[in-house]
């Protein structure tokens, strides 16, 4: 994360077709749909029946795919595609996905979402036994445990592999002869399945079925494994978790509202979440806005159910990318208003409803409220659709050093003072699992310290 910056960044977004003819076409189109999910990198690996030919680059899908070029190269009925935000890896050509590799079951592509907390023991030891790896990311260590596992069928070669990782691991995987589509035993991340006419889909979220016109199915369970091929689509599993660990942050801010995730519709968790915010957190106020884009549906919840008017208050500019720089040395303090403007007839001299979905550092929501208070609000309330996040996470967020929390040492009030907001709520653990349809299939180890299971000690977002 960079300075200023309050909010968890996107992990990845995977896709997958098989049986289409314009199998790469539809998934650069899949991706577009993702690409909130990850600005990094792209890539796309597809399959004619006899090889893998790949496309991946550095930057945003369009830049990557810019020359005309590209696309004819990718033919074949079957692809997959990614895009990257790094949570284990550098920020490198080498890291970006689809990985390639050929080893004595041929050739293989990979696209991964999720973070390997066992990656470093891993990797420790594939090098002992002679592996040389061509990443720094962790998503690479799942094709060297297949190339060095001593099964014989490809299924058996496959689990084997995906049962030694620990962790967070929703992906794809293309053969020359098939697509598979697998999601860890937690089910930590998001992945769906959906149909194209006779094609089968994968993807991270169901809004990219949407854009090629696909037909959403159902969610992939938890620990299930896909194999699609010539010969239909076929269901194998992975040993059950102890517990299923769904991200609730997919619904709170990840994932699109006009998505399906976990088999349920974002957009409507997000108005819960505000709906349940104002019956916790009333506030005597003329206006709620909300900080775009992530908080919008959650301050229309907040507005239905307080009867305050919903107002745009904030206008975000859409053309600035992760990668801004200022061309002089106060860029911090420019960050915010580069970003969003407030609309001043809308906040002048009213007393204001801020809604956004977290506070990371508080730096971010600090000169919002300034921001505001410069157009002429009267007040500003702030209200926070998810609890605070005091500790870190390990399964595909790239947060892993809790001291980058301001909630984590601080208090609500402090953290009141710090962003100098009139008041300050937050959602509680209890009232964000009632938005959901069975709230104990949930992870919410960022708001509670509680981990499903052991992180390895000295464990590091980047390096190995």
């Amino acid at each position: 994360m960079h300075y200023g910056d309050d909010h968890w960044h996107e992990e990845c977004g995977v896709f997958g077709i098989y049986g289409d003819p314009e199998a790469a076409e539809k998934t650069y189109l899949g991706l577009y749909a993702l690409q909130h999910r990850g600005q990094e990198s792209a890539g796309i690996a597809s399959t004619d029946g006899s090889s893998i030919a790949l496309k991946k680059g550095l930057g945003l899908l369009w830049s990557v795919f810019a020359d005309p070029a590209a696309m004819p190269r990718l033919r074949g009925s079957a692809a997959i595609g990614h895009n990257r935000y790094s949570t284990r890896g550098a920020s490198d050509i080498i890291n970006a996905q689809p990985i390639y590799i050929e080893s004595r079951l041929g050739e293989m592509a990979l696209a991964h979402n999720g973070t390997i907390t066992n990656a470093t023991d891993l990797r420790r030891s594939l090098q002992e036994r002679g592996a040389i790896f061509q990443t720094t990311s962790d998503s690479e260590i799942m094709l060297h445990l297949m190339a060095h596992s001593r099964e014989e069928s490809f299924m058996a070669i496959l689990r084997d592999a995906l049962t030694q990782l620990q962790g967070a691991f929703s992906l794809v995987l293309l053969t020359p002869e098939r697509l598979i589509a697998v999601r860890d035993p937690f089910g930590f991340r998001p992945l769906s399945l959906g149909r194209l006419g006779q094609a089968h889909v994968v993807a991270s979220e169901s809004c990219a079925f949407d854009i090629i016109g696909a037909e959403y199915i159902r969610s992939v369970g938890p620990g299930e494994i896909l194999e699609i091929d010539a010969a239909g689509m076929r269901t194998h599993r992975l040993n059950p978790a102890p517990r299923l660990c769904a991200c609730i942050f997919e619904h709170i801010y990840f994932a699109r509202p006009d998505s399906l995730v976990f088999g349920e519709k974002v957009d409507k968790v997000r108005r819960r979440l505000g709906k349940e915010l104002a019956r916790e957190a009333p506030c005597e106020a003329d206006i709620v806005i909300a900080v775009p884009d992530s908080g919008n549906t959650a301050a229309l919840g907040y507005a239905r159910e307080s009867g305050l008017r919903y107002e745009i208050g904030l206008i975000r500019n859409h053309y600035i990318g992760r990668t801004f720089i200022a061309p002089h040395q106060d860029k911090r303090n420019l960050d915010v208003r580069v970003k969003l403007n407030p609309v001043r007839g809308v906040i002048e001299g009213r007393r204001v409803v801020l809604i956004d979905d977290s506070i990371v550092r508080g730096t971010t929501m600090r000169q919002i409220v300034h921001l505001l208070r410069s157009k002429g609000a009267a007040e500003v309330h702030v209200r926070i659709s998810s609890p605070p996040i005091g500790y870190a996470c390990y399964y595909g967020i790239d947060i892993s050093d809790k001291a980058e929390l301001i909630a984590n040492a601080h208090s609500i009030e402090y953290v009141r003072d710090y962003i100098e907001a009139d008041s300050l709520a937050y959602l509680s653990t209890q009232a964000m699992l009632r938005t959901v349809e069975d709230g104990s299939q949930y992870c919410t180890a960022c708001f509670t310290g509680e981990y499903p299971g052991p992180v390895p000690e000295g464990f590091r977002k980047i390096g190995f």
